[in-house]
Order: C-alpha cells, then structure tokens, then sequence
C-alpha cells in the first residue's frame, strides 16, 4: 500500500503476548468512521486513512489466525500472513456498497493464511486443487475420531463437502503421513535413508554396456562406415554431415564444387547414406 504506513509487527524481542495487548488497545471505528476513511483512501490514496483501517482490525487478524494453531506452525507467522490479507482488503475495499470492512476481510485474511499454510505445512505441496484445499481445511474437524475413515464415513464427508470420496480419503492419506528426509542425519552413521535405497541407473552394467556401444559406435563405427566410401561420396556426407562447426555445406556449394546439379548431389548423398547404415548394421 505504501512504504511510508508503519503497522505494529512481531520483532524478535517481542512477544506474541504484548502484541495482542496492543493491536487490541486500539479501539473498531464506527461506521461513519470507517466509510470516512475508506472515501479519503479511495479517491485521496491518503494512506494515514489506510493505516487506521488496517490497525483497527489487526485484532480480528489475531482472532483468525487463532483458529489454525492446530497445523503446528508459528502463531506469529499466521498473524503477519493474515495482515498481509488484512491490507488487500483495505485496498479492495468499497465503502458505498453497506458493507463493513470486518465482514469483507475476513475472506482476504483466510485466503493468506490458507496460502501459508499448504506453502508450509509439509515439504511437498498437500493441496493444489479447489476440492484439495476445501478438503485440507475441513477434514481435521470433520472426523470424529483419530481413526481411520471409514468408506461409508468418507462417503458422508464428500457429500457434504461436494467432493468424491476417493479424494477425501487421499487427502486424509496425506495430512496422516510424514515428510522424511531423503539423506540421513550427519551423526547417523548406523542408520539408513530412502537415498541408500535409491537405484543409481546410470551405473547399472546394462547402461554402462549401452554407452560403451555407442561410444564405439559414434568412433569406430563412423569411421569404418566412411572408409567404405569413395572420395568425392564420403566428402559429400563429411561436408554435409560430420562438419566441426555444425554448418555444414548446401547442395548448391558442392553442385559448384563438382561441377554437377545439386540434385545429382543429393543422389550421391542418399547412396552414400544408405551403404554407411548397411556398414554400421551388426553382421
């Protein structure tokens, strides 16, 4: 919105505590308050307006970001994603359509938070989709038990939430696991990691057997196809085809050179071609 508006933030000598204490001290406008400085930030771009919109919701920003503690990460990281959210709805906001600035925060403030969360909540993304991200934040609350869901209870769910019940299930596969660490722990010598059991294709003695095939292939196997040429033949195809600098000559520039038409040229090539793959097929 601007850099010149300071909101109060969470630093790293304080604490979440006395931040509560002071976003709550600040007193919610009325409603001609509001509209007032929602008009001046809107047609006058006064950003002092902005900020005492903003600071007079942090508090609900608080309240929000209260109810997803249960993911296990920083209260304050929610709270400062949810001001985030807070400040776009201030600058969405349109104070002629009778409705209050809390009312239209709230989806702003959610959709940040929801944002940080699925960013940082596992390793791997958890949800992507609409029906994910609608699953992914209604599940938890919505079982009745740390049990496992039944088929006819997933059933149930994906009924009320519009979604397919295979999908309530794979989304309760993935809130239930665990990232893991693909290397292992520096002082874990006796442990092992999913990387020790990963396969290493490239040295696997059918590849290493492959690439020296063609090694050979593209060295003396190109060589001994060319020796099978004769002169003006294998200059064509060298000309055209094994140059240093990758441009290669035309038709045209050969036709000159032999004194014959390119498509005479172009005759030479292909009989040149075809007798190399024939020296170059395995006996």
């Amino acid at each position: 919105m601007g850099t010149s508006m300071t909101l109060p933030v969470i630093t790293g000598g304080d604490s979440i505590e006395s931040y509560i204490q002071r976003v709550n001290a600040v007193p919610m406008l009325t409603l001609e308050e509001e509209v007032d400085l929602a008009t001046r930030f809107r047609d006058e771009e006064d950003l002092e307006a902005a900020r005492r919109l903003v600071l007079s919701h942090l508090r609900v920003v608080v309240s929000i970001a209260r109810g997803y503690n249960g993911y296990g990460l920083p209260h304050a990281d929610l709270i400062q994603e949810g001001n985030i959210g807070l400040m776009k709805a201030v600058k969405r906001f349109e104070p002629n359509r009778g409705v209050r600035l809390f009312s239209f925060a709230v989806h702003w403030i959610k959709a940040e938070i929801h944002e940080y969360i699925l960013r940082n909540w596992r390793l791997v993304r958890i949800a992507t989709t609409k029906a994910q991200r609608k699953l992914f934040f209604n599940l938890r609350s919505m079982k009745s038990s740390f049990a496992a869901l039944t088929h006819a209870q997933a059933r149930e769910i994906a009924e009320d939430l519009g979604v397919k019940p295979e999908e309530v299930l794979e989304m309760e596969t993935r809130m239930t696991g665990q990232d893991i660490a693909l290397m292992a722990d520096d002082g874990d010598d006796d442990g092992y990691a999913p990387i020790d059991w990963l396969a290493d294709s490239e040295n696997e003695p059918v590849r290493a057997i492959e690439r020296r095939a063609m090694d050979r292939l593209q060295s003396e196997g190109i060589e001994g196809a060319l020796s099978t040429l004769d002169p003006r033949s294998r200059r064509i195809v060298e000309t055209r085809w094994l140059a240093d600098d990758g441009e290669g000559m035309t038709l045209h520039e050969l036709a000159a050179e032999y004194k014959v038409s390119a498509e005479r040229i172009r005759q030479i090539e292909v009989k040149a071609l075809q007798k190399m793959k024939q020296a170059l097929v395995p006996a």
